[in-house]
């Protein structure tokens, strides 16, 4: 198919963090069904155990596999694999030292959970390897298997430790098969190809732990991506009612009146009230939004509004924000 003008041509791998609760596995799933839009395959990959994917895609516990699980608008294909750490644990002892038999035995002993426990950065490494072995994996022909790949990494707070693993294994092992494999994880995580989005909500510590994970990314020379700005709230009152409501200022009578008219004879003053109540929690919540969003306007990085879903998350929405992204340039 031919290339198409968005804001990440030649990135092959977009890790997705953000602060919990922000919605970080919804948008990654969205970003991979945008990115596979017109034709495209892509690769949408769990690091956390939680099977969050599957949950979204309305299908069974996802197994170390890569599987599909929907199609993109125009075509596409979404594939997703969550990552068993003792499974992609065993493989790694297969490929480079040959002991798949004995790491079957190591498990019954706990010996697996006792070295990525004793040494995370190892369990890092196999994490972040088996994604960029998906990055790099070609088919016959020289053409990569897939376009993309989308990681639904660990959240903010962690996600630089997580990605710099050739710091972590460094105690570890300074030559060798772990050594080495740190490093080709690094040259694809460090890459051109390579970029690490944000996920946040417009509110106050999401949008500092976002700010945050920028810098340290940067300071750690780590490729940072966009902002993606989840559930996102238009105000639903006019500036100047806004204004008025924010400062308890609303005419009560104004609205009784318009109760009234709405057919609501019986208790249209208590209601009133209420709905001037509603109103200011609004005004306040619109007004945090707007000086969120003047924060986040302080970084160079492209930003994204995904709209919150009046009826839920369900597979249908989660269309309907892959759409959005679009609309938006992302893929």
């Amino acid at each position: 198919m031919s290339a198409r003008d968005t804001d990440w041509d030649g990135v092959r791998l977009h890790v997705v963090t953000g602060k919990g609760g922000t919605g970080k596995t919804t948008v990654s799933a969205a970003l991979a069904l945008a990115l596979a839009a017109g034709g495209r395959k892509v690769l949408l990959v769990e690091v956390e155990g939680r099977q969050g994917i599957a949950q979204l895609f309305d299908c069974p516990p996802l197994p170390y596999e890569e599987r599909k699980v929907a199609v993109a608008p125009g075509g596409g294909d979404v594939y997703a694999l969550a990552i068993d750490t003792e499974e992609a644990l065993l493989e790694y002892l297969e490929m480079f030292y040959n002991l798949r038999r004995a790491g079957k035995a190591l498990t019954r002993f706990g010996v697996i959970d006792f070295v990525t426990t004793i040494a995370p950065g190892l369990r890092d490494v196999i994490l972040t390897g088996k994604t960029g072995e998906a990055v790099r994996r070609k088919r016959k022909d020289g053409s990569p298997v897939y376009d993309a790949v989308v990681m639904d990494a660990p959240p903010t707070g962690r996600i630089t430790r997580f990605l710099n693993v050739n710091t972590e294994v460094s105690g570890l092992a300074r030559v060798g098969p772990i050594r080495n494999h740190a490093d080709t994880v690094m040259k694809v995580i460090r890459s051109p190809e390579t970029a690490v989005h944000f996920v946040t909500l417009l509110e106050e510590m999401p949008v500092q732990e976002t700010l945050d994970g920028i810098a340290h990314l940067t300071e750690a020379g780590l490729p940072v991506g966009g902002v993606f700005v989840n559930m996102a709230r238009p105000p639903a009152l006019p500036k100047s009612y806004l204004a008025a409501a924010g400062k308890g200022k609303l005419d009560l009578d104004e609205i009784t009146v318009g109760v009234k008219a709405a057919g609501l004879e019986n208790h249209a003053a208590e209601i009133a009230r209420a709905l001037a109540a509603e109103a200011a929690d609004h005004a306040q919540r619109a007004e945090l939004q707007a000086r969120e969003k003047k924060r986040l306007s302080r970084v160079k990085q492209p930003r994204y509004e995904l709209p919150l879903l009046a009826d839920g998350m369900d597979l249908a929405g989660l269309y309907d924000l892959a759409e959005a992204l679009n609309d938006q340039g992302v893929a």
